[in-house]
């Protein structure tokens, strides 16, 4: 049973000098694998991480701790605040 290939269709180029191309084959044979295989799998790696990491917020133990204190302890509404909600259920149940 053959695996089947992806169809291969967009092409990429790149310079890179002569140190980091010896380091990149290197790392392809010890891997068994193409320089261009090795490089695309890299790349898509590195594609996927920088992606993930886009939707992680990371925040200090300080901030941890203000973020849920003001959710157990949330501050008063402002009366510009208390208006606006007003407003809005006004709307809602008019919409109804």
């Amino acid at each position: 049973m053959r695996s089947q290939e992806p169809n291969r269709t967009a092409r990429f180029e790149a310079r890179i000098s002569p140190e980091v191309l010896a380091i990149v084959k290197r790392a392809a044979e010890i891997q068994g694998r193409s320089v261009s295989d090795f490089v695309v799998a890299a790349a898509q790696e590195a594609a996927h991480k920088a992606i993930e990491e886009i939707g992680i917020i990371r925040l200090s133990v300080e901030d941890q701790r203000a973020i849920a204190e003001a959710i157990l302890n949330p501050p008063p509404l402002s009366p510009a605040l208390e208006q606006a909600i007003a407003q809005h259920r006004s709307i809602v149940k008019a919409s109804r």
